[in-house]
C-alpha cells in the first residue's frame, strides 16, 4: 500500500480527553476516531491490526474444535426475563422498543441467545460436546466510558459457549479453551499471566482472566516466583499461616490513647510498627447480620473472599451510629476484648501476640492482648488482600505484584443458564438433563490497545509483528528523486511478492516528518532509501523496537527483511 493513496490522518498533539497511552496513540497515530462516548470508528490502519487479532483467534479456536456462527446483536427481552438477567444486569444493559413496542436490548454478551439456539437443536447425547463462537460487536452502556477501546461502550469482542453432557466433559472444553487462549495470546506477541479470578456477575463455578503486563493496568495481580500461580489480587490466596502464637508474655492493660483513631495514629503513638496491632473491622452483611473482623494492622481486608466465607453476596462497615451502639464507644477505638458479636480473623491475625488493639472505650486501647486468652475468635481464614512477597499456597515461592490488563476471560458456567432456559438432552439412559455450560471471551480491540499499553515509548507504538497493520515500512526521502523512487518501488513489489504486508511511504514530505510517522504508528521494521545510501549501494534498515540502524546492501534486503519477518512470525 502506497501512503500517498491511504487514509493515515496522524496528529501532531495529544487529543486532550485521551488519558492513557494507548487512547493517546491510537488517536495520534490515525487508528481510531471518536463518534460518541466510548463509540469509536476504526480507521483503515487500526483496523488491520483488529484483523490480525482476529485471525490468530479464529485459527485457534478452530485448531481447538469450536465452530463459528453469528448470533444477533438485538435481543428479544424475553430471552433475558427467562435467565433472570433482564432487572439483574442493571443499568449497562442499553433497553430499546421496536415500532411494535416489544422490548429488546443490544446484547452485551449472548448466554441467553447461544442456550436458546442450542436448547432448539440439539436433543441427544450423541450430539455433544459442542462449542460454538463468534466474533461480534457488543454493546454495554458503561457508566463512565474512558481509555479510548479499554473501556468504551461498543467493542468487538469474540465469545465462545461449550455445552456437555456431564461436568467432566466441561472441565475437557475449559482447558481446551485454556490452553487455546495461552496459544492466542503467545502468537500476538505479547508478555501475559492467566490469573484465577471471581466470576463476576456472568456467575458459575471458577473463571480465569487472561492479563497483559502492563504498568498502567487497572487491575492487580499476583504470580509466584517460583511457579505458574497466577490470581487477580482479589482472589488471590497465600501460604496458609497454622501455628499458633503461643502464650504471650505480656500482661493485658488499658492505656491511653487521646484522639488516636487510625492504626498509623496509634502506632506512631506507641512508637511501634502497624504489623503489632490487630485492626478490628465491624461489618453488617446483606442479610443483617453483625461481625467483627479482625486483620493485622498493616493488612487490608478483601471483601470478595469475606463473601465468599460468609455466603453473602456483600458486606459494609457499620455506621458510625451501629459501631457506638455494639461497642459503646465512638468508631476508631473497637477491639475483640468483650465484644458481643460473632468474631472471625484473618490466620496471620493467630500468630500475634502481645498485641494492641481497640479497648472499645473511647480514646482506650489494649497493649499486651493474646488471641485466646484475651478474645475468643469462632474462626480463622484468608480474609486478607495479598501482597507482594506473601507465600505462594502452591509452592515454596513468594508472590509477586503485577499490574494487568484483562483481554480475556475464561468461565465454567455449570448448569445457570440451561436450567433457567430449559436446554436439556436425553442421555444415555433417556432421561433429560440439563447441559453443564462454559464461556470464553476475548476482547479483540482491547487486545490491540493492551499491546499498545505494553509496547511503546515517548515516540509511538512498538507493534508486536504478529499484530502489527504492516510488516515494514520503505521511507523514500526524496521521492521526487527517479532513483531514489525505483528502488523504493522495486524493494515494494519484491516484498509484496514474498507475502510481505509492506508499507510505501512515497509522500512529499519532509524526512524527518516521515520518520516521526513511522516511529509513532509502531511499524517493525523500517527500510530507508535515499539517494547517499543508494550511491553506496545500501539501503538504511531500522528495527523499531531496538532501534539500530544497519546499512545493508542492496542486493542482500531483501532476504534479511523475508526471514526477519518469517522469525518474528514464529516466536
Amino acid at each position: 500500500m502506497r501512503l500517498t493513496e491511504y487514509l493515515l490522518p496522524t496528529l501532531k498533539e495529544t487529543p486532550a480527553d485521551a488519558e492513557i497511552v494507548s487512547h493517546q496513540l491510537m488517536l495520534r497515530g490515525g487508528m481510531i476516531r471518536k463518534v460518541a462516548a466510548g463509540i469509536y470508528t476504526y480507521l483503515p490502519l487500526g483496523l488491520r491490526s483488529v484483523r490480525k487479532v482476529e485471525q490468530i483467534v479464529r485459527e485457534e479456536m478452530d485448531r481447538a474444535g469450536a465452530m463459528e456462527l453469528l448470533m444477533p446483536m438485538v435481543i428479544p427481552a424475553s430471552l433475558w426475563e427467562e435467565s433472570g438477567r433482564w432487572e439483574q444486569y442493571g443499568k449497562e444493559l442499553l433497553r430499546i422498543k421496536d415500532r411494535k413496542e416489544t422490548e429488546f436490548c443490544l446484547g452485551p454478551t449472548h448466554e441467553e441467545v447461544i442456550t436458546d439456539v442450542v436448547r432448539g437443536t440439539v436433543r441427544s447425547y450423541r450430539q455433544l460436546p459442542l462449542n460454538l463462537y463468534q466474533i461480534q460487536g457488543k454493546f454495554r452502556d458503561e457508566i463512565r466510558p474512558r481509555f479510548g477501546l479499554m473501556r468504551g461502550r461498543e467493542f468487538i469482542m469474540k465469545d465462545a459457549y461449550s455445552f456437555d453432557l456431564e461436568n467432566s466433559g466441561a472441565d475437557t472444553a475449559y482447558e481446551k479453551m485454556y490452553q487455546a487462549y495461552q496459544r492466542i495470546f503467545k502468537r500476538c506477541g505479547l508478555k501475559f499471566r492467566a490469573v484465577e479470578a471471581d466470576t463476576g456477575n456472568i456467575g458459575g463455578s471458577s473463571s480465569h482472566e487472561f492479563m497483559v503486563l502492563a504498568e498502567s493496568g487497572e487491575d492487580a495481580i499476583v504470580s509466584c516466583d517460583c511457579c505458574d500461580y497466577a490470581a487477580n489480587v482479589e482472589k488471590a490466596q497465600m501460604r496458609s499461616v497454622m501455628q499458633d502464637a503461643g502464650a504471650g508474655q505480656a500482661e493485658m492493660q488499658k492505656i491511653d490513647t487521646p484522639q488516636r483513631k487510625t492504626i498509623a495514629e496509634v502506632a506512631e503513638f506507641l512508637d511501634m510498627p502497624e504489623s503489632r496491632l490487630i485492626k478490628t473491622l465491624l461489618l453488617q452483611t446483606d442479610s443483617g447480620e453483625q461481625l467483627a473482623v479482625l486483620l493485622r494492622g498493616d493488612r487490608e481486608l478483601n471483601e470478595i473472599k469475606l463473601c465468599r466465607y460468609l455466603d453473602c453476596l456483600e458486606v459494609e462497615m457499620l455506621s458510625d451510629e451501629a459501631v457506638e451502639a455494639l461497642t459503646g464507644a465512638p468508631s476508631g477505638f473497637a477491639g475483640p476484648v468483650g465484644l458481643s458479636c460473632r468474631i472471625l480473623a484473618d490466620d496471620e491475625v493467630r500468630t500475634m501476640a502481645d498485641a494492641v488493639t481497640g479497648a472499645n472505650e473511647k480514646d482506650m486501647h489494649y497493649m499486651g492482648t493474646n488471641p485466646g486468652r484475651d478474645f475468643t475468635v469462632e474462626a480463622y481464614a484468608d480474609l486478607r488482600q495479598a501482597v507482594a512477597g506473601d507465600g505462594c499456597p502452591r509452592c515454596e515461592g513468594s508472590l509477586q505484584m503485577w499490574r494487568g490488563i484483562e483481554v480475556g476471560h475464561v468461565f465454567k458456567l455449570g448448569t445457570k443458564y440451561s436450567q433457567a432456559l430449559g436446554a436439556t438432552v436425553l442421555n444415555a439412559e433417556g432421561k433429560e438433563v440439563p447441559l453443564v455450560m462454559g464461556c470464553y471471551g476475548i476482547g479483540i480491540g482491547r487486545t490491540v490497545a493492551a499491546a499498545i499499553e505494553q509496547n511503546h515509548d515517548d515516540n509511538g507504538v512498538i507493534f508486536p509483528m504478529p499484530i502489527a497493520p504492516f510488516q515494514v515500512i520503505i521511507t523514500l526521502l526524496n521521492p521526487k528523486d527517479e532513483q531514489v523512487m525505483a528502488a523504493g518501488t522495486e524493494l515494494y513489489e519484491q516484498l509484496q511478492a514474498q507475502g510481505v504486508e509492506v508499507l510505501l511511504d512515497d509522500r512529499d514530505e519532509r524526512p524527518g516528518s516521515k520518520f516521526k510517522d513511522a516511529e509513532l504508528i509502531g511499524i517493525p521494521i523500517r527500510v530507508t532509501v535515499g539517494n547517499r545510501a543508494l550511491k553506496e549501494g545500501a539501503f538504511e534498515v531500522q528495527k523499531r523496537a531496538a532501534g539500530e540502524r544497519l546499512m545493508m546492501p542492496v542486493e542482500q534486503t531483501l532476504a534479511w527483511l523475508v526471514d526477519e519477518v518469517r522469525r518474528e512470525l514464529m516466536e
